[in-house]
């Protein structure tokens, strides 16, 4: 989508990458999941956390469509969500689990659609986020996670916009997930109120925005296959050698906008697993941060901020083939050790702009302006009805958006490849200094841990995230000091909020 796009009906949603390292493929034997969500250029996502809750019996949550029971406990968990939407695009859990979701189209999807736009609509369900928050804050493991969202799944279904001012027609769609927790990862397909799971115990996995499974599947839907025959979307007599993806994807959508991200994703994956003893944080980073710069594509022919293909690291195209830029990129890390905690490397807008901030699951408060959207707030609000969200003083999310708009400098990056390189210099520094700041915390928070002094290890890595907001801030400044005209005059942000 173009920066001044306001709706989202000229594009349907259909980016996000997620890539999930298991702990033989890992540098330090921790799980790592790592997801980059798109989103329109406005759809500000905010990182929040949620404490641990006991509910009282018959008390309801209210959703974007549907209200449904509380369970009795919730677990603690930290995600990004956007503005207007009580579930989150990624997150974790105080148990170390750790989802992302991804868009993906399907022909059950394309008849609901046309059902929709004959003024029939289906009933509205959970949204996909919804059900990734829900997993996390009632699942111990990724297993439980799963099922938890499973079976919410077949109870309510999933239907309705998942965009900010689109209609339902235009912003639903089905969803797929990689659940992951320090010991495997399950990617989960759902269509409907179907479902089907794959699970991984070593190696790695990406997905996008296209159904992935195909023969091999651990669990799924009883009816799943009687399903797509009735529908005639499979032949009854080919039941032994059943296609997930070839029965249900939809060939009216274009392929090409995830094939060929999640086959770079792979490729990245194997690549560093192939020359080195493992898959690290850093490499996390170089992957989510991809737009085929080392490819025969040679990345963007002009820049990554005019692009020509769709990327692991999303931008706005003024011919609006993209759907926005990225939203939010994170990393989880999943150690087994108890020598090691379960955090996040969180970094807002797009990552190769941006710095990927540290974050634990064990700390106590985030700071403010973390969790801060812009003018219009956090809410719950059905997406049809939400309002352009814009920037606002104090919003760490809409301080990195307005960044990358004066990185661009205009629509067609005539600035971008120049500022890019300023802001990579200074924030690639500060990274390197967070690593050994964070591994010296974390150490010392696993020992304040097993002394049982818990609300000290809490606040130690509280102020261990304070401290790298309060930097990066600073660092955010420095950079825009460089973006200095040759007539002395300050660059304007392109905000996306007309």
């Amino acid at each position: 989508m173009a920066a001044h796009d306001t709706t989202a009906s000229r594009n349907l949603p259909w980016s996000c990458d997620n890539v999930v390292v298991l702990g033989n493929a890992s540098l330090t034997g921790a799980v790592m999941l790592g997801k980059n969500s798109d989103r329109p250029v406005y759809d500000s996502q905010p990182l929040v956390n949620a404490a641990r809750r006991k509910h009282p019996a018959g008390e309801k949550l209210q959703l974007a469509y549907v209200s449904i029971p509380e369970a009795e406990e919730t677990y603690a968990t930290i995600g990004s969500a956007p503005y207007w939407c009580w579930g989150y695009e990624e997150g974790m859990n105080e148990h170390g689990v750790a989802i992302g979701n991804e868009a993906i189209f399907t022909k059950d999807l394309a008849a609901d659609i046309a059902v929709q736009r004959a003024g029939k609509g289906p009933e509205k369900g959970l949204l996909g986020m919804e059900l990734l928050r829900l997993g996390l804050e009632r699942g111990k493991t990724a297993r439980e996670s799963m099922q938890v969202m499973t079976s919410l799944l077949e109870e309510y279904g999933q239907w309705g916009s998942a965009v900010p001012m689109a209609s339902h027609a235009d912003g639903a769609y089905n969803n797929s997930y990689i659940v992951a927790d320090p010991h495997e990862a399950w990617v989960l397909e759902t269509v409907g109120k179907r479902w089907i799971a794959r699970r991984f115990l070593q190696g790695t996995a990406a997905i996008s925005n296209q159904p992935s499974i195909r023969e091999s599947w651990d669990l799924a839907s009883g009816d799943l296959i009687d399903y797509a025959v009735s529908q005639g979307w499979w032949p009854e007599e080919e039941r032994n050698r059943f296609d997930f993806a070839f029965a249900y994807t939809d060939f009216q959508r274009p392929l090409q906008v995830s094939q060929i991200r999640v086959q770079r994703s792979r490729e990245l994956l194997k690549k560093n697993k192939g020359s080195h003893s493992g898959v690290d944080v850093a490499w996390m980073k170089r992957i989510l941060r991809d737009h085929y710069e080392d490819t025969f594509l040679e990345g963007p022919y002009f820049n990554p901020a005019l692009p020509d293909f769709l990327t692991l690291c999303m931008h706005s195209s003024p011919a609006s083939f993209t759907w926005g830029n990225t939203a939010s990129s994170a990393i989880f890390v999943l150690p087994q050790s108890e020598d090691h905690l379960p955090m996040l490397w969180w970094n807002p807008v797009t990552p190769c702009t941006g710095l990927y901030v540290p974050v634990f699951m064990w700390g106590s408060d985030l700071p403010a302006l973390l969790s801060k959207a812009g003018t219009v707030g956090r809410a719950i609000i059905p997406p049809p009805e939400a309002k352009q969200d814009q920037y606002e003083v104090g919003s760490y999310w809409w301080l990195f958006r307005n960044l990358l708009d004066l990185i661009k400098g205009d629509e067609h990056g005539n600035g971008f490849l120049a500022r890019q390189k300023i802001a990579r210099q200074t924030f690639d520094e500060l990274e390197r200094t967070w690593d050994a700041r964070v591994a010296k915390a974390e150490a010392e928070a696993v020992t304040l841990r097993k002394q049982g002094q818990m609300e000290k290890a809490a606040e130690a890595l509280s102020a261990l995230t304070a401290a790298c907001i309060e930097e990066a801030v600073a660092a955010v400044e420095q950079v825009k000091s460089h973006f200095t005209s040759a007539a002395g005059e300050r660059p304007k942000a392109v905000t996306g909020s007309k």
